[in-house]
């Protein structure tokens, strides 16, 4: 697979905007709608076209761990937040919020990130794991 200048020049530039992009639609959708689902969306999509440009082995060597580890351990956290709110005494997924303050300013966080953040992580190893499996399956098929 090879791909021209402008590409992997423009590739280079473009991914770290689209991951930072993505933990911003992360952290600003936990209050406002976006958060997980698109987040991990735009980060799987960053990835994608590391993969295209530079090959399968650039997602690897990004994700440093296998896509569907990457999968459970978002499906793991997402129902460790939803526990949460169950062992508070409340149903299941009952949002649970804690301020503190951090530099002299309040900071909320609460289960609801917690749940995005597990959403973020099963959306990129999900869409990694299935573009790997079609990357690699094509290019066994090339050689």
């Amino acid at each position: 697979m090879k791909s021209g200048p402008i590409l992997n020049t423009s590739t280079r530039g473009l991914v770290p905007l689209m991951i930072a992009f993505s933990v911003f639609l992360l952290w600003r959708g936990h209050n406002l709608p976006g958060g997980g689902f698109i987040g991990g969306l735009v980060a799987s999509a960053a990835l994608v076209l590391d993969g295209l440009t530079f090959g399968p082995g650039m997602i690897r060597r990004r994700l440093r761990a296998d896509p569907v580890t990457v999968a459970a351990v978002g499906l793991l956290v997402g129902v460790i937040a939803g526990l949460l709110g169950w062992f508070a005494g409340s149903p299941f997924l009952t949002g649970l919020w804690w301020k503190p303050i951090v530099g002299g300013a309040e900071l909320p966080l609460g289960t609801p990130l917690l749940f995005d953040i597990g959403v973020y992580l099963v959306v990129v190893g999900t869409i990694s794991a299935l573009w790997l499996a079609l990357a690699e399956r094509r290019q066994g098929g090339e050689d």
